[in-house]
């Protein structure tokens, strides 16, 4: 689960971390009296939506402006013009797709006099299962420029669990930095903070792009992104409260509703598989046969009747869906209960596209004979490799 930069901002702000003042609003009418809030003499109007680049992006609608999504104001009326600028519109970045997102909430806050900009990062490295740091002394918008071009420049380590993070760790990365005096401290009691909040949360990661040095030698965190484990939300009723549900895609928030493990991908054929090792393999074959998956899903093992209803309709409702190709192995999961709720579905929602259906394990026999007997157009797959040829010739014409 994601949040915005103000809420970020505002964790932060609970742990130690030096951020700037600033208000959130989400009415045009209230910007002007959020920033007369705020001290000036320069304010920064900033666009939030769960996506980086905001700086780069640009508004689908001509008026809102031309000058991206983090705009600058020399006077409280300025501000509010531009909160009403973006307000309501649509800010494309690099990170939204061509389809971008609709700006529902504006973060004003007091300018800062930048002296340098720094990347750091916080979050779980897969490869060694360890809690890793990033940091680079080119922070900013370019950082994935950085990143593919000079990666000399990123230093990454990992925090042994059984020692946690030590102040050895800060000054690390401090002289990566390039920080001096006072600034190696800083660094020190701001890392211990940002560790802290991060294990606390369970979080999986916590940008800070750019931290800054103000022209007073001390460091800021100028924007900040979170996202957190959502499997250990129900840890932190505060972090769950924090959820905005209009940036997230309608399917994978339907799904979330019903325990489905789904994830929208960019193909055209949906698959409906129980398993997450299965899934896998069933979107690779997809793949080997010249087509695209058009989602992961996962019913796991102890779907039941409605569960499988309520994922075939989630993944019927996905446009770019041409075919569809359901492949249970029943173990746990009953092969019966999977094609009474495939049979639902396809009775409450129709069915437009081929739908190729492989079934194996645990009563199916029972559950080919209701797909059998259902009179749905439905093309019977012998094993995974049968399935999916079947479907993507069935797409494919």
């Amino acid at each position: 689960m994601n949040i915005h930069e103000y809420q970020a901002k505002s964790l932060l702000r609970d742990h130690g971390v030096p951020v700037s003042d600033g208000v959130a609003v989400t009415k045009a009418a209230d910007a002007k009296n959020a920033a007369g809030q705020l001290d000036g003499p320069l304010w920064v109007v900033k666009a939030q939506i769960h996506a980086g680049g905001r700086g780069k992006g640009s508004f689908k609608e001509a008026d809102a402006g031309d000058k991206g999504g983090v705009r600058l104001a020399k006077s409280v009326q300025e501000a509010a013009e531009e909160a009403k600028r973006m307000l309501g519109n649509t800010l494309v970045t690099h990170q939204t797709g061509p389809a971008g997102k609709q700006v529902n909430r504006i973060y004003i806050e007091d300018g800062s006099d930048i002296a340098r900009e720094l990347y750091l990062a916080i979050l779980v490295d897969r490869a060694t299962s360890r809690v890793g740091f990033v940091c680079s002394t080119e922070g900013g918008m370019d950082i994935e420029e950085v990143a593919a071009k000079t990666p000399a420049k990123i230093l990454s380590f990992d925090i042994d669990p059984a020692a946690g993070y030590q102040p050895y760790h800060g000054r690390r990365v401090a002289f990566a930095l390039g920080l001096e005096g006072a600034q190696v401290k800083q660094c020190v009691k701001l890392l211990a903070n940002l560790y802290d909040l991060f294990v606390s949360k369970d979080m999986e990661m916590l940008e800070i792009n750019p931290l800054v040095v103000t022209s007073s030698g001390d460091l800021k965190a100028l924007d900040a992104k979170m996202g957190f484990d959502g499997n250990a939300l129900y840890r932190h009723k505060d972090i769950s409260e924090l959820r905005d549900e209009t940036e997230e895609d309608p399917k994978e928030l339907a799904a979330s509703k019903y325990d489905l493990n789904y994830i929208a991908l960019d193909g055209e054929i949906g698959c409906m598989v129980n398993g997450a090792g299965l899934a896998m393999a069933t979107m690779d074959i997809i793949k080997l046969y010249g087509a695209e998956p058009a989602n992961f899903l996962d019913v796991g093992g102890g779907a039941t009747k409605e569960k499988v209803t309520e994922a075939f309709k989630i993944i019927t409702s996905d446009p770019n869906v041409k075919g569809i190709l359901v492949n249970i192995f029943g173990g746990i999961m009953r092969c019966d209960v999977i094609a009474e709720g495939v049979v639902a579905a396809v009775k409450e929602v129709g069915l437009e596209v081929p739908l190729v259906v492989r079934l194996e394990g645990t009563n199916v026999e029972k559950g080919k004979e209701i797909i059998n007997g259902s009179g749905l157009n439905v093309i019977a797959a012998h094993d995974l490799k049968d399935g999916a040829q079947k479907i993507v010739k069935a797409v494919k014409g």
